[in-house]
């Protein structure tokens, strides 16, 4: 069986591919022709074993993310088998496959969120979700200035980061980034709110992507509260994962406030309005789901094993 290593994807997939390798997949979802399995956590003398998968017929694969948590380190393997015969296709490292496909997730909701004129970004987290966040919407979007808020950066961090983006990047202070910002993502392991969401202008966008477990949060129930919408990406693993869900006061975020990130993608007439004025804030609240590693290990395989054939 072919083994799939994070430098052939980094060679062969793009981030245009997972960006439309995720639009597909939620699409699919959505209508209901694909499926996904929550995650699992079992734990036993410090280590922690996750699991978390999908089914997706029209790209005819099916597999799972296995991966283990010690000391707060992440080791993933990603398993990707064939709808058709049910045959192992490959087993994949799965850290570029992680890094791409939740920043294109970000992407796909921003481009359908984010007030048209965002220009603003400020970034929680500069580490490699954070960097691959700044990448990609600084190429999807007319961004114009990243402030990056980390207090275990480097100090050269903001240089190479404006390096790789095309434009300017500088570090500051929480409450002066959020308050200054259309855009935020936090891309942190923060326990506690980052910033008061009593500064954040009206019509930011809010990408939290940093936290998916329920004693975790990166939002404070007064951001929550000012939010028009709150797009999730599976509402069961959401409710049941996301810190800044479960631990949200009720009043700030009642039932009707949440909506699938498949029914923004599909455009659905009776899904509510996410953002009625462009004055509302809106949050995008990740927490990684099955479908999103499936999908992009499908189009990882292919774009490989096609490269391979070309070249014998």
């Amino acid at each position: 069986m072919l083994h799939i290593t994070d430098a052939m994807i980094d060679r062969h997939v793009t981030a245009a591919d997972a960006q439309a390798a995720m639009l597909e997949a939620f699409q699919s979802f959505g209508r209901g022709d694909a499926a996904m399995q929550e995650r699992i956590r079992t734990e036993a003398g410090g280590v922690k074993l996750s699991t978390l998968g999908a089914v997706i017929p029209a790209q005819q694969v099916a597999g799972a993310k296995v991966y283990t948590t010690i000391a707060g380190q992440f080791s993933f393997v990603i398993l990707l088998f064939s709808t058709v015969d049910g045959r192992p296709l490959a087993s994949f490292d799965a850290g570029a496959i992680t890094r791409l496909r939740t920043a294109a997730c970000t992407v796909l909701a921003a481009r359908r969120l984010a007030r048209p004129d965002a220009e603003m970004l400020a970034l929680f987290g500069a580490g490699t979700q954070g960097v691959q966040h700044a990448l990609q919407l600084s190429t999807a979007l007319p961004l114009k200035r990243i402030l990056v808020c980390d207090p275990y950066a480097d100090a050269g961090a903001a240089e190479r980061l404006a390096a790789q983006c095309g434009i300017p990047v500088a570090f500051a202070q929480p409450e002066e980034a959020a308050a200054a910002a259309d855009i935020i993502v936090t891309a942190s392991r923060s326990t506690t709110p980052l910033f008061s969401g009593a500064i954040v202008k009206p019509g930011t966008f809010v990408a939290a992507i940093g936290s998916s477990l329920p004693h975790t949060r990166e939002l404070d129930d007064t951001l929550l509260s000012r939010a028009a919408t709150v797009v999730v990406e599976w509402r069961p693993q959401s409710l049941r994962e996301a810190g800044d869900l479960v631990l949200a006061d009720k009043a700030a975020l009642p039932d009707d406030k949440i909506v699938e990130l498949a029914d923004v993608l599909l455009d659905r007439p009776d899904t509510p309005a996410v953002r009625r004025q462009p004055d509302d804030i809106v949050i995008y609240k990740s927490v990684g789901v099955g479908l999103e590693d499936v999908a992009l290990a499908g189009v990882a395989w292919q774009r490989i094993t096609a490269a391979e054939a070309a070249a014998a």
